[in-house]
């Protein structure tokens, strides 16, 4: 069915997805009316945040979980545009822990049809990299600079004064990277093929493979929670509930305090 016609005379809403339940603690409790519904497993909130309608859900750990709960939020709740908050570790150079990136494309580090088709390449689509949404990753980095100077300023025990916000290439695989060499040998291998990564994550090039089969806007913006070495899995559990959630929360109120109202479709 053409999106275009789908969401004839709905109104427009936001989606905003996290691939962990900690990545999104804080803004289901500041929904107004929030309303829940359980479909195809998973648990959609409805509701408004500063006055705009948003649809906040869980898309699950890895590529084939948020390509479905993605679909779902297309084809059977009619969102308008889906934004992505996680973490991710960073293997860009300058690309620390603390710092958030803001992606502009995004490929799948996993993808290998070989010699049937290049290496990274996604069959049938021609392409290696899905961009995100021009106008909704420049919000969303606003957004996400904005959200650092608020952190910085109003928390004193801030761990992060120094973060910055990259925008670029992020790269998605079914596999969680937390070993030095892993990271140094994907990291080489990417560069070797021409693609400069900034972070590595699970599911976000999955997304955007989906919204732009359906030509629905999409950005992601990710805090770098470890660099995706020997340590990545000592940090992720304390980073995720204590440091990604204040993170998640604050850019998103940003985005939808700054954002002007999107027309009806």
């Amino acid at each position: 069915m053409n999106c275009e016609i789908r969401n004839k005379n709905v109104v427009s809403t936001t989606a905003i997805l996290s691939a962990l339940p900690e990545e999104q603690q804080g803004l289901i409790a500041l929904l107004h009316q929030p309303i829940k519904t359980l479909y195809a497993g998973r648990e959609f909130w409805q509701g408004h945040l500063h006055g705009q309608p948003v649809l906040l859900a869980l898309s699950g750990i890895g590529k084939v979980a948020a390509a479905t709960t993605a679909t779902v939020l297309i084809a059977h709740f009619g969102v308008s545009r889906i934004v992505f908050t996680g973490v991710a570790g960073g293997l860009g150079e300058g690309v620390q822990v603390g710092d958030v990136v803001v992606a502009h494309d995004f490929m799948q580090h996993d993808m290998d049809v070989s010699p049937l088709f290049p290496r990274y390449l996604v069959p049938l689509h021609g392409k290696t990299c899905f961009a995100a949404d021009g106008a909704l990753t420049a919000e969303l980095f606003a957004a996400a600079q904005s959200a650092l100077v608020q952190l910085n300023a109003s928390l004193s025990t801030w761990a992060f004064p120094s973060a910055r916000v990259h925008r670029g290439l992020v790269a998605s695989g079914d596999r969680f990277v937390s070993g030095r060499q892993e990271a140094q040998d994907l990291r080489d291998r990417l560069q070797a093929a021409g693609h400069a990564v900034l972070a590595v994550e699970m599911e976000g090039a999955a997304i955007a493979q989906v919204c732009h089969d359906y030509q629905l806007p999409f950005a992601s913006v990710r805090t770098i929670s470890d660099r995706a070495d020997d340590a990545a899995h000592l940090d992720f559990s304390y980073f995720v509930s204590q440091v990604a959630s204040v993170y998640a929360r604050t850019v998103i109120e940003k985005l939808l305090l700054n954002s002007k109202a999107m027309p009806q479709s």
